[in-house]
């Protein structure tokens, strides 16, 4: 009988047992290069929902009633803000959300643009490591349980980021300065030429929302032929018939892709933040190099 009575105790536990399991804390973020570092900070804690994905333009995105699902089941919804989503505001008010919103760029000194802020803060590595600071603290509020977790992943991934900003720099001085200039698709790396010292060109303003004019592309091909500039670069998220027509039509080759607004799918080479500012900066320095 004591034994029968042990074995229904046991069996009773081992049913019980995944009650007690982690549950895992339900965070969404607006798109991939901000859900890579959410993964970073959150590691095993978080079930993590990325709306635009690798290659997605978040500029133009359209979001889909699964969107508001996933939306109105979060506990944190983290974004970039910066006028980059606009269509995520009207989003989270239709799914009701009672989620926590941490929007990242309000934390960087902001870029001015020629159509508004500059939302692309991500492309300095120092804004980067702003972000999963407050990933880390707005996490560590949420589950106060993981926050020891939070801190150690976050500063684990801040020593890396430390050491890819120190790995740019090396890379990019070593390209003479009157051939740091180049052709991009939109104007989404005004962040890192003010930190790394490249120049960049592009016929489309900081969103990808309203395309070129005749008389920006007009402009932008006199600038090539002006100041000489060596490459013209594609980016993920866009069209690369406008890259190639300037390319064409200036004589400066085409410097291969560049991923601006999105991680990349993992065979691309940028399926994680660091991975694509290193991929970014190989073809940086092999179309540059003399």
């Amino acid at each position: 009988m004591l034994t029968r009575r042990i074995f229904i105790a046991l069996a009773s536990a081992t049913l019980a047992a995944p009650s007690f399991a982690q549950e895992k804390l339900p965070v969404v973020a607006s798109f991939s290069i901000i859900g890579d570092f959410v993964k970073e900070v959150g590691g095993d804690r978080l079930a993590v929902t990325t709306l635009v994905g690798p290659d997605g333009d978040a500029h133009v995105y359209q979001p889909t009633p699964a969107d508001g699902r996933k939306i109105a089941q979060a506990k944190v919804i983290f974004v970039n803000g910066l006028g980059f989503e606009g269509w995520l505001e009207r989003l989270i008010a239709a799914a009701k959300s009672k989620g926590t919103i941490v929007t990242l760029g309000k934390g960087v000194a902001a870029r001015p643009g020629e159509e508004g802020t500059d939302p692309h803060a991500w492309q300095d590595v120092a804004n980067a490591k702003l972000y999963v600071g407050e990933i880390r603290d707005a996490l560590s509020a949420a589950d106060p349980a993981g926050a020891d977790a939070y801190k150690a992943n976050a500063a684990a991934y801040l020593a890396k980021l430390d050491a890819l900003d120190a790995e740019i720099v090396k890379a990019l001085e070593a390209i003479p300065k009157d051939r740091r200039r180049v052709v991009s698709t939109h104007d989404a790396f005004g962040y890192f030429s003010a930190r790394y010292g490249v120049a960049f060109i592009a016929p489309q303003g900081v969103s990808t929302e309203a395309e070129a004019s005749a008389r920006d592309i007009a402009r932008i091909i006199e600038a090539v032929k002006a100041q000489k500039v060596s490459a013209v670069f594609l980016e993920n998220i866009s069209d690369p018939r406008l890259a190639k027509r300037i390319a064409a039509e200036t004589g400066a080759r085409v410097g291969g892709t560049l991923f601006s607004d999105a991680l990349s799918e993992p065979k691309e080479g940028g399926a994680n933040y660091i991975d694509m500012m290193r991929h970014n900066v190989r073809e940086l320095a092999k179309a540059l190099a003399p």
